[in-house]
């Protein structure tokens, strides 16, 4: 898949899956590498940037199995942004598709 595409992609990809319910790093890669190929650090920078806009805040949970993880959860505003960036993200692609259709 042409890395382009992902890049613009991949941040609406992290807030689409935190709607459904806070996620560790770890599994947001394992969650959207299982749709497309992403390498296992491609989605930290994103997450830091998402905690800097205050689109998500950080907790950490102990595991049994190794060092606490930190899970992210979408604040109200992320949510809000969330569908803001899932509408234009729609509208783009529509755009998209009636010209390569034409």
């Amino acid at each position: 898949m042409n890395t382009q595409f992902k890049k613009g992609a991949l941040e609406l990809c992290v807030l689409s899956q935190l709607v459904q319910g806070d996620k560790y790093g770890y599994e947001l890669t394992e969650k959207i590498s299982g749709k497309m190929s992403i390498a296992s650090g491609t989605l930290y920078p994103i997450l830091r940037k998402l905690k800097e806009d205050d689109y998500v805040t950080t907790y950490l949970v102990e595991s049994e199995s190794g060092p606490a993880r930190k899970y992210y959860q979408l604040s109200e505003k992320g949510k809000e942004y969330q569908l803001t960036v899932r509408q234009e993200w729609n509208e783009f692609t529509s755009a998209v598709n009636q010209l390569i259709e034409e």
